[in-house]
């Protein structure tokens, strides 16, 4: 492993906080006036444990591709657990934000964060400036809904500690293309666990996941904003960790089962090595293939979702996993086993579109109900079949609220009106409608 000079944060003594859930929607920023079209990438270290947290910069690295968004620079969705922004240093202006979840925020909520403290590694990118910035992390507090300050630093675009070596040059296959990358979503697979004997099948399988993906509501209308990418990413052994039955591979991403001691949860904490693999490629969102027929997989806002290649309800997966990733829905199965303490504080408003604690209903579906449903909704005839509040999700069975009775983000029946929504909704975001 290369280690490279580190152009070190500075550090605010105090935290900003505010409360996203009543910012005000702000102007989008003139993409040319402020950026070129390549990526800054920042990979930064979480540490902590289920009481406190801190943020460090890693490293800096100057990519050749921005394929996100060029008019919709700034987050109006108010999602996820972390949010960073830019300002132009000059003016103090927000040029552009974003909102994201990693995994570490949510081993913060297992019985082992109780105990233990760790870091982790992350990575998150944004347009290149052309001039100095003020970068910013932040975190959601569950107690409060309240955002603060973790990190903050000065950055110069031509400063000598921002890494510009390239990386490894790997094939990129075009699974579909149907234009520039700044008005498509660009959904990028990368393969795990397959060798280079391999590369054809996970071609095959990139290709079959992307059919699949547009037989489905409400993608199967949107066919034409999508552009699919292929990585051919090498992996010395087949297949992935199964750790809870002493399997273990040499994969390019560490991918495996068994993440916070649950069986069927697949995931990588390798978050920099799928940053790795992508750096030459448009990319809005990430779908790790994992080259294996065992159930399982996992999703986080805005950084990757993973399942895998040859189970047999291995698609329905890889829609509901896209629906964390890409749409920022929650969970709403609320009878399964998880690692997770108190993962919703029942006094606030969840972000997520899709699930509600009731205090601020008006933020959500309430303008999709019938006027004869009633608030909450019995899960019974007539009600079974319609858009209303139904009692579980959030993996709890009290307390939180689902749209309609059985959802993709429940038990892999169709996305319901709401998932379709708010999906749709991300589409026209991420191809600046």
């Amino acid at each position: 492993m290369r280690f490279r000079k580190m152009y070190l944060p500075r550090l605010l003594a105090t935290a900003v906080l505010f409360c996203i859930c009543t910012a005000p929607v702000l102007a989008q920023t003139d993409f040319d006036t402020y950026f070129e079209t390549k990526s800054l990438r920042f990979d930064f270290a979480l540490s902590g444990n289920a009481f406190t947290q801190s943020a460090a910069l890693q490293q800096l690295r100057e990519e050749p591709v921005w394929g996100g968004p060029v008019k919709n620079l700034i987050d109006t969705f108010e999602y996820g657990g972390y949010y960073v922004k830019a300002f132009d240093r000059e003016t103090g202006n927000l040029i552009y934000s974003r909102g994201f979840n990693t995994l570490f925020e949510e081993w913060r909520t297992t019985d082992q964060a109780q105990t233990e403290t760790q870091s982790w590694t992350n990575s998150i990118s944004i347009p290149y400036p052309k001039k100095a910035i003020v970068l910013e992390l932040l975190a959601r507090d569950r107690s409060t809904n309240l955002f603060a300050t973790l990190t903050r630093l000065d950055v110069d675009p031509k400063s000598i500690y921002i890494d510009r070596s390239p990386l490894k040059n790997l094939t990129v296959e075009k699974i579909r293309y149907k234009g520039d990358p700044a008005g498509k979503v660009d959904l990028v697979f990368v393969p795990e666990g397959y060798t280079a004997a391999e590369m054809e099948k996970f071609g095959r399988d990139a290709a079959r996941f992307a059919d699949a993906l547009f037989d489905t509501p409400p993608y199967d209308t949107r066919q034409d904003e999508f552009n699919i990418w292929a990585v051919h990413l090498l992996s010395e052994e087949s297949g992935v960790d199964v750790s809870g039955k002493g399997i273990f591979k040499n994969t390019a991403l560490n991918a495996g089962f068994y993440t916070f001691g649950i069986e069927r949860y697949l995931t990588t904490a390798d978050m920099k090595s799928i940053r790795d693999a992508v750096w030459n490629v448009p990319c809005d969102a990430v779908f790790v293939l994992v080259n294996s027929e065992i159930y399982g997989g996992g999703g986080m806002y805005n950084f990757y979702a993973i399942g895998t290649a040859d189970n047999p309800r291995t698609i329905r997966v890889f829609v509901h996993e896209l629906g964390h990733s890409f749409a920022g829905l929650a969970d709403e199965y609320f009878q399964s086993e998880v690692a997770y303490n108190d993962f919703y504080n029942l006094e606030l408003e969840p972000w997520e579109p899709n699930i509600t604690t009731l205090v601020d209903f008006a933020s959500k579906w309430q303008d999709m109900l019938s006027p004869d449903t009633p608030v909450p909704t019995p899960a019974e005839a007539p009600f079974t079949d319609k858009t209303g509040v139904f009692e579980g999700g959030g993996y709890v069975a009290k307390g939180i609220y689902r749209p309609v009775d059985h959802c993709t983000m429940r038990d892999m029946a169709p996305f319901c009106p709401v998932c379709r929504r708010a999906i749709l909704r991300m589409i026209d975001f991420v191809t600046d409608k």
